[in-house]
């Protein structure tokens, strides 16, 4: 009897240790799978979108009148022409490069209106000018100072946005 009191001595704190160290580790399993909440892989901006403008004697011609209302027909990089773009849920406003030609012999000023008003650099005669803007969803008129016969164009702005995580080389 003396030899299983003295072996249940020993085998009891052994199993509370054992039993402790399996604790622990669970403990320090759960602790290392918890991580921040904030991940540095968010959706990568939208590039900006280009719309040409072209002004001539009797109207502001702008192209595609309809942008961000879905996802664009054609990408950047012919690369990703087969793989969809990931819609951004954001109702941030979307970047927009506005290329404009003057096809008249007058000195004008691209406007634009809307839930904002922006004007461009001078636009002078049979000349181009490069403006960047950053439009809210909406409906913008386009238009041309200077010109007064020029009939402004309509610009609609809708909230779709795409992530260019799956567009390459850009920077």
């Amino acid at each position: 009897m003396g030899w299983w009191r003295g072996r249940r001595l020993f085998a009891a704190p052994r199993a509370t240790v054992a039993a402790l160290a399996c604790s622990l580790g669970a403990v320090a399993l759960l602790g290392a799978g918890c991580g921040a909440s904030d991940h540095p892989n968010e959706p990568r901006p939208q590039p900006p979108t280009r719309i040409s403008v072209a002004v001539s004697e009797d109207a502001v011609t702008v192209q595609p009148p309809r942008i961000a209302v879905g996802p664009e027909p054609t990408q950047q990089i012919p690369q990703n022409q087969h793989a969809g773009q990931p819609p951004i849920k954001s109702d941030a406003p979307l970047n927009v490069v506005f290329v404009a030609a003057n096809l008249t012999d007058v000195d004008s000023h691209l406007e634009i209106h809307g839930s904002k008003s922006l004007s461009s650099e001078p636009l002078y005669a049979n000349a181009g000018v490069t403006m960047q803007a950053v439009l809210p969803s909406g409906v913008y008129r386009v238009s041309a100072a200077g010109v007064p016969g020029a009939k402004p164009a309509k610009l609609v702005v809708g909230p779709y946005r795409t992530s260019s995580q799956n567009d390459l080389l850009l920077p």
